[in-house]
């Protein structure tokens, strides 16, 4: 609507679902309101973002390069693989996704195998894979 007004956002929390979108128009700034005592910094994102630019929070940019590689790592499942996770996102079990499938076991197994490690959620004894991995695909829908 007003396309040559630009616009600095503060807040306290990261959210990057619009920041890519937003940013990539220039004239826009999305700055976590900590950054407005650091006063120099802040002084020149809104110079920045005036004449034209955009200026993103160091967090906000590391937030959107994670999300980014778990789209990535996702982008690399198969179709199939795909459709096991999210059964497993559903709370299924591999006896269920086997049974929804009309899939072995075993082949259910291999597949989700295959889904861990193209995640690279590696054996850990601290971490429950199966749970990563519907967080990272439930995190890219």
């Amino acid at each position: 609507m007003y396309p040559e007004l630009a616009i600095v956002l503060l807040s306290q929390h990261v959210e990057t679902r619009h920041s890519t979108e937003l940013v990539s128009g220039g004239r826009f700034g999305y700055l976590l309101k900590d950054r407005v005592l650091a006063v120099d910094e802040f002084l020149d994102a809104l110079e920045r973002v005036a004449a034209g630019g955009s200026a993103l929070d160091p967090e906000v940019v590391e937030s959107l390069i994670g999300r980014s590689r778990a789209e990535d790592r996702l982008a690399a499942l198969t179709a199939r693989e795909r459709e096991v996770l999210a059964l497993m996102a559903e709370g299924c079990t591999n006896v269920g996704i086997s049974r929804r499938l009309w899939l072995t076991e075993r082949t259910v197994e291999t597949h989700i195998g295959s889904i861990l490690g193209k995640l690279g959620l590696l054996v850990n004894d601290e971490q429950h894979r199966r749970v990563l991995a519907v967080l990272a695909y439930l995190g890219d829908h």
